[in-house]
């Protein structure tokens, strides 16, 4: 906690900035696949455009953040948030689905209720920088805490919002959209935040220059691939199993999760904001207990060791035969899901050079979106036939369980510098 109140001026903006993003992908995330249910889309066709919302959010997000060090940090985090909230205009304004494709593509929509767009790798790498080796992970567990409790109050709002305004006569269609302008007003509001932020997010100077000039005369300089130069292997490495994992979890985003709720046990929206506003909240707590558990046991083994559990629960939600049991079993597994996240962010940060963290942070975020992007679409076929409504979530949790083991294997001996 004390780290967290020495913080500079900076690094409150980027703890701020995370709230408001994450309040709004929450918010946002209840009622997308609802709206697009509304405006008519199939179950089809909001699986696929979700998978190209993210796999066009991936190729943006990737020319950002391998180039943020060079190019300038603060730079493309004011580029982000012009994305955010053109997207949010788009969504608004027309229910053409091409266009939404399009908007999806260029924009930064989250259709999880999780981090999307290039904001968290370039923030990751410059907390990292703001604070010590041994303050890291903390510091990244404040953080993930921060946004855990955001999107949760994101979801609580935009279900309690859309049950109101229908209360009192709108069309849930209106509704909605009175949520996607929220969203937009969010992203400009963070546009200020970044627009503050000092140099001291940046790349030092002397850091490139040491870099350059760390070769002896006959050694050649590693040629730089994505940003990357000493740590290609290893980032490649985490990003591949980031990809699995992700893809798995793609299966069950939360905007296709609410849906499942809704067909499954007829939820409505304020009951969908409850429930993912208790499994947010859970799951921030779940992620503050890591820093304390990987204190004890190191980084990889506490992302190992809390993330198969949750994968056995995970499937068996589909198996509950009422809501309460359902809700109950997701709620347990948020407590302990996210435990590897602040400990994956952090290990990330310290395994590669200070002037690769925005481009590893990004790669290894990038191919998570990649994975995460694929899978939707096959959620939409899934959920469009009653007989395959609960797949998703055993798809999700067995391949997870894959991934861990995965992990495990590959990476128990490649410690951080605060565990050798």
């Amino acid at each position: 906690m004390k780290a967290i109140l020495d913080l500079s001026k900076d690094g409150r903006i980027l703890f701020g900035s995370r709230m408001l993003r994450l309040f709004a992908y929450g918010f946002l995330s209840i009622i997308l696949a609802l709206y697009l249910n509304e405006i008519g889309l199939s179950k089809i066709n909001i699986g696929l455009l979700f998978t190209l919302t993210l796999l066009g959010d991936t190729l943006i997000s990737l020319w950002i953040t391998t180039n943020a060090d060079r190019i300038g940090r603060r730079r493309m985090l004011i580029a982000g948030t012009g994305l955010m909230v053109l997207a949010a205009v788009i969504f608004v304004l027309t229910r053409n689905f091409y266009l939404l494709l399009a908007a999806s593509i260029i924009g930064v929509i989250s259709p999880s209720g999780y981090e999307v767009g290039p904001f968290l790798s370039i923030e990751q790498a410059s907390l990292t920088q703001l604070v010590s080796d041994r303050q890291r992970t903390g510091i990244f567990a404040w953080y993930n805490l921060a946004g855990s409790f955001a999107t949760a109050l994101g979801a609580l709002a935009a279900g309690g919002l859309s049950q109101l305004l229908q209360g009192f006569g709108y069309s849930p269609l209106v509704s909605y959209q009175v949520i996607l302008v929220g969203y937009g007003i969010v992203g400009f509001i963070m546009l200020t935040l970044f627009i503050s932020l000092s140099p001291a997010i940046e790349v030092p100077q002397n850091r490139l220059q040491n870099h350059e000039q760390s070769n002896s005369p006959g050694e050649s300089e590693p040629r730089r691939i994505l940003g990357l130069h000493r740590s290609q292997r290893i980032v490649f490495r985490l990003a591949a199993l980031f990809s699995l994992d992700s893809f798995a979890g793609g299966f069950i985003i939360q905007s296709l999760m609410a849906l499942w709720f809704t067909l499954r046990f007829g939820v409505e929206p304020a009951g969908l904001g409850a429930i993912f506003f208790g499994a947010n909240i859970l799951a921030g707590f779940s992620a503050l207990a890591a820093a304390w558990v990987a204190g004890k046991i190191g980084l990889i083994n506490t992302m190992v060791y809390t993330h198969l559990p949750s994968n056995v629960l995970l499937i068996l939600v589909p198996f509950m035969p009422s809501l309460y049991l359902a809700v109950g079993l997701l709620l347990i597994r948020s407590s302990i899901s996210q435990m590897d996240v602040p400990t994956r962010q952090s290990y990330v940060m310290a395994v590669v050079e200070p002037d690769e963290r925005s481009a590893a942070s990004g790669i290894t975020n990038v191919a998570r979106t990649i994975g995460v992007a694929l899978s939707p679409v096959f959620t939409g076929i899934f959920i469009s036939n009653p007989a395959f409504l609960g797949l998703p979530f055993i798809i999700s949790g067995t391949l997870k369980i894959v991934y861990d083991l995965a992990l495990y294997f590959n990476f128990r001996n490649v410690k951080p510098p605060e565990e050798e």
